[in-house]
């Protein structure tokens, strides 16, 4: 924090701004998940990025803004003749009006990215519906703010394995539908454990509601599990359509695979043809990282930046325009 002095007698100050398991449990209660949930490994405690302040947005080359309205710069304290100290949040929301939908109600994206990718004339800008997936990891969040800076929809963790329950899931799920944001919930499977207890793990706590986006099969091999089981191709397919069946029976949409490029290597080239897939690609184009791959969302980064939370976010984007988001919502969500 800096503080600036106007005089002796006033004063402003402003403030700039996915499973790890030991000994899986045959009772299931929910004990607080410490799992990674996408390829890159999240730090134990997830350390704050500061916003660039805007007298400093031209030599900040490490972060990319995409659409980013300056903040409102500081206002004077007016006449009181006292000392005040004004404290900003380290990301400061826009103004509720800063940033219109459009007619049906999606956001533009607006988010930023530390670690920004070339993508080549494929880019994930060129995209119109945005989103991002969240787990405990990203702590408190703002949804509405979140959502006016592009989330469109959002995937939330909540379990994995057979006993493990994010921390955040119900409040994350309660969040984001206030906000408007189409949820859907994601499981982080555990290699060591049955398919069918993980299935009804996950069954136990997502509720099933009308409008939810379909549930998400998070499919990785973990360098940081204590499951160090890396099974077979024909293995690990059978467990995967163990679990799908068993929800798909039970939610009534079929579930959507999400995957990495290694795992996919290994396991998943031309298997589960008639499943949704979403793609983990922040290098390169899904098409050239899995040719030949149909595919819904796609994972771009995971260093993204936004008001509305804390910290690094993963960052998506639906593969079809606004027309084809609102027909695939309405057919696998109602």
């Amino acid at each position: 924090m800096r503080l600036f002095s106007a005089s002796l007698t006033l004063l402003a100050a402003l403030g700039l701004t996915a499973c790890t398991t030991g000994t899986a449990s045959d009772v299931l209660q929910p004990r607080p998940s410490s799992e990674t949930t996408s390829s890159i490994a999240r730090p134990a405690v997830p350390a704050p990025v500061p916003a660039v302040p805007v007298a400093m947005a031209s030599e900040a080359s490490h972060v990319v803004e995409a659409g980013m309205t300056p903040l409102a710069g500081a206002r004077p304290a007016g006449e009181a003749l006292q000392q005040v100290a004004m404290v900003a949040p380290r990301n400061p929301a826009p103004k509720a009006d800063a940033f219109q939908p459009s007619r049906r109600g999606l956001y533009r994206s607006r988010f930023r990215d530390a670690k920004p990718i070339n993508f080549g004339r494929a880019s994930p800008h060129d995209h119109v519906v945005h989103g991002v997936d969240v787990s405990r990891w990203q702590g408190e969040i703002d949804w509405l703010t979140l959502r006016s800076q592009g989330a469109n929809f959002a995937y939330i963790k909540a379990t994995d394995g057979g006993d493990h329950l994010d921390p955040m899931f119900m409040k994350n799920w309660t969040g984001a539908h206030e906000a408007g944001i189409r949820r859907g919930a994601y499981h982080f499977f555990y290699w060591c454990r049955s398919a069918a207890e993980q299935a009804d793990w996950f069954i136990r706590n997502v509720p099933k509601v009308k409008g939810a986006l379909p549930p998400v099969l998070d499919v990785e091999w973990n360098h940081q599990s204590s499951c160090r089981k890396r099974p077979s191709r024909a293995t690990v397919l059978e467990k995967m359509q163990v679990f799908l069946d068993r929800l798909e029976r039970h939610y009534g949409q079929r579930p959507v695979i999400y995957t990495a490029p290694d795992f996919y290597e290994d396991n998943l080239k031309g298997a589960f043809p008639k499943h949704p897939f979403w793609l983990r690609s922040v290098a390169a184009h899904p098409s050239k990282v899995y040719p030949g791959r149909n595919w819904v969302f796609w994972q771009y980064s995971g260093s993204g930046l936004s008001h509305g939370v804390e910290g690094r976010i993963d960052l998506n984007v639906f593969h079809g325009d606004e027309a084809a988001w609102w027909r695939w919502v309405g057919k696998v969500a109602g």
